[in-house]
């Protein structure tokens, strides 16, 4: 089936006489941008880039590469061209969404850890991704039309590091104090740290360095070292967002239920309040000065899309220092990147449209949903047959999520009939079908989801997913029929109150129902709040197969050992005894003939490992080897465990179930004792 595409001309929607934003060079951008970034997470989650060398990126990232390319635009920097003014809007926009979330956050959160949550959300919500992914969207937006802009990306982001970080800095710091057993700081010692910390931090240190530069070397690089900076400057880019990719690795984990509506919230804060208050405070502190011109149009945009940028994954590292709220941050860092993407892209889109007729761009609308669902639907064909292969539907909650993937699949091929037939004045019995199956089958997916995250062990709880098909048959029996295209309205106003009952994004849902229910004609931000629930509705399968489709154990880590083992040629490695190490043939030798009943006995638990392996035989963890080879006195210390445990893994004596060639002291990671026997027969 052949996809729909948007048929706007963005060269020709312009605002007035000013020139506009190179739309056509954003999607490239977008596509460069994230596609780098699931490379490092590939690249992380197959551990073919360790946790120790990711480490060791990060540190050439923010030690080497950013204060070059920091220390190299500060000195080359114009303030000539700089627009004070829209540098204060932004500026003010972050004071306000700070201390908003600050303020609200203090006055709900728990006592035990009230200051630690405020410091850190209100941290989360302003400090944006300025470097490694706003500089290269905005350089693909305005580089041929205000390249001046590119430069406020380094004078908003150390000033904001400088002002607002301090303080959420400080309020950590005092909950630290108040958690201590025996509280000794003084404020001036909490003051001192904050300090010291903030003048640590590599991106204030170079601005203060370059800014001094910049007047001390007449905004001139010297030519001996223009090539070293432009050297580490420029290697700053692919590599920042590589690591931000391996950074994500694993932490979605770490989410809860519990933490759930905070993260919720955060992201609402960051992705949606953030844009609209820079947006509004350029219009209100730029009109006087900037106002008459073509150029504060322009400004009021970027200052929206800038505060789209996602979170910095420095936020991730203030609450691994300080311990506290690891789970929401982690986890909205993660979730918000990704979000940041699609909104980016209709923003920026919507914002080069000038005021139009609202039924073409409804009809696009229609069109986008259209192309996501069939996008989805493949993910959900693939998604469906990993389930089935790995044989965890016939447990629970397996089934229940299971189901959750038919339900989306119907919604899927739902909206795809729905926008052949929704065009055909007649069918209309063809048309209330369909409506009842897409609605039906959406609303299904709200209570499955729920249910998979329950900790229900009964099959009695299918009974409520009887409730979405009620609705609509209400809905059928006492809606008014509409000509509308949109589904979402079909039924009329009452539609529109089903449908902001029972959607799982209830602020976007609610905004956009009640927009639609008092305002026939749609606005530009109806359309983007349309746009998030096209993409949230129709678009559950790109979750779905990002968590299930590639499964580690049935998809990835076979796919991986497969192409090392071709790689590197570990297939036709030589592991019998004559072709290993001294030291290892001792090893394996020793402990196959003395050791390994005894220590099968002891680590090998068959129950435990049941959702990991149906063959059960043989396997144990990686540390509780280490435990044993310990408790044993074989070894002295875990360091010498982990070596010996390394020699047994080389001489094959045991191997990783997900086909790595490592050895992890790690109560994750587990292992199968082989069926050779000839470590025991060799002399």
């Amino acid at each position: 089936m052949k996809l729909k595409v948007l048929n706007i001309s963005h060269d020709t929607l312009t605002y007035g006489a000013g020139p506009h934003m190179s739309l056509d060079k954003l999607l490239p951008a977008l596509l460069e941008c994230f596609g780098i970034i699931l490379c490092g997470y590939v690249a992380g989650r197959a551990d073919i880039v360790t946790e120790s060398q990711a480490k060791g990126l990060g540190n050439f990232v923010s030690k080497f590469a950013l204060p070059a390319l920091l220390f190299k635009n500060m000195v080359l920097l114009d303030f000539g061209n700089v627009i004070w003014a829209f540098l204060w809007s932004v500026l003010v926009a972050k004071v306000v969404v700070f201390v908003l979330v600050c303020v609200l956050t203090l006055m709900v959160a728990s006592p035990d850890s009230r200051y630690s949550k405020a410091g850190l959300y209100a941290i989360f919500a302003t400090q944006s991704n300025d470097f490694a992914l706003g500089y290269p969207i905005v350089d693909a937006l305005y580089r041929s039309t205000y390249p001046e802009y590119l430069q406020y990306i380094y004078l908003v982001a150390p000033v904001s590091l400088m002002l607002l970080n301090p303080i959420g800095f400080a309020l950590c710091e005092v909950q630290r104090w108040r958690q201590a057993s025996h509280p000794q700081r003084s404020t001036l010692s909490i003051l001192g740290v904050v300090v010291l910390q903030v003048l640590k931090n590599p991106v204030v240190f170079m601005v203060i360095v370059g800014i001094i530069s910049h007047f001390a070397l007449s905004s001139q690089i010297p030519v001996v070292l223009t090539e070293f900076i432009d050297g580490l400057a420029n290697s700053f880019g692919g590599a920042a967002l590589f690591y931000l990719g391996l950074t994500m690795v694993g932490q979605l984990r770490k989410l809860t239920r519990d933490t759930g509506v905070a993260l919720i919230l955060l992201i609402t804060a960051k992705l949606l309040v953030m844009p609209l208050v820079c947006k509004d405070m350029v219009d209100i502190l730029d009109i006087g000065v900037n106002g008459t011109s073509a150029n504060h149009t322009s400004l009021s945009n970027f200052a929206f899309l800038y505060g789209v940028f996602p979170t910095a994954p420095s936020v991730a590292i203030y609450a691994g220092h300080y311990n506290m709220e690891l789970e929401v941050v982690t986890s909205g860092m993660v979730i918000s990147t990704f979000l940041s993407a699609p909104i980016m892209y209709v923003s920026a889109w919507l914002l080069t449209i000038p005021l139009m007729d609202p039924t073409p761009l409804v009809t696009e609308l229609e069109n986008v949903s259209f192309n996501i669902s069939i996008i989805s639907l493949i993910g959900l064909v693939w998604t469906i047959g990993v389930m089935l292969l790995s044989r965890k539907f016939n447990q629970l909650p397996h089934l229940f999520v299971l189901n959750l993937f038919l339900a989306q699949l119907l919604v899927c091929a739902s909206m795809i009939l729905w926008n052949v037939l929704g065009k055909q004045e007649d069918n209309l019995l063809s048309k209330i079908l369909t409506f009842t199956m897409l609605y039906g089958s959406l609303y299904s997916t709200y209570i499955w989801t729920g249910m998979s995250l329950m900790k229900t062990q009964s099959s009695d709880c299918l009974c409520p997913c009887r409730v979405p098909f009620l609705m609509v048959g209400g809905l059928l029996i006492s809606g008014e029929r509409t000509d509308t295209i949109d589904s979402a309205f079909f039924y009329g106003t009452v539609n529109g109150y089903c449908h902001k009952a029972a959607r799982d994004l209830p602020p976007v849902n609610l905004s956009s129902c009640l927009w639609w229910l008092f305002n026939k004609d749609p606005g530009r931000l109806y359309l983007e709040l349309q746009f998030f629930c096209a993409v949230a509705n129709y678009g559950q399968g790109f979750l779905s197969f990002g968590i299930f489709g590639l499964d580690k154990h049935l998809i990835t880590l076979p796919f991986m050992k497969r192409l090392l083992s071709q790689w590197q040629g570990r297939e036709g490695e030589d592991l019998s005894p004559s072709a290993v190490p001294e030291e290892v043939r001792l090893t394996c030798t020793q402990f196959v003939r003395y050791h390994k009943d005894q220590c099968v006995q002891d680590i090998v638990h068959t129950r435990r490992y049941e959702y990991y392996c149906s063959n059960l035989k043989s396997v144990f963890r990686g540390s509780d080897l280490v435990d044993w080879l310990v408790e044993r006195g074989l070894c002295v210390g875990r360091t010498q465990a982990k070596l010996y445990a390394v020699r047994l893994l080389q001489g094959g004596v045991f191997h990783q179930l997900t086909g790595q060639h490592d050895f992890r002291d790690e109560p994750t990671v587990l292992y199968r004792f082989s069926q050779d026997e000839r470590w025991s027969t060799n002399t």
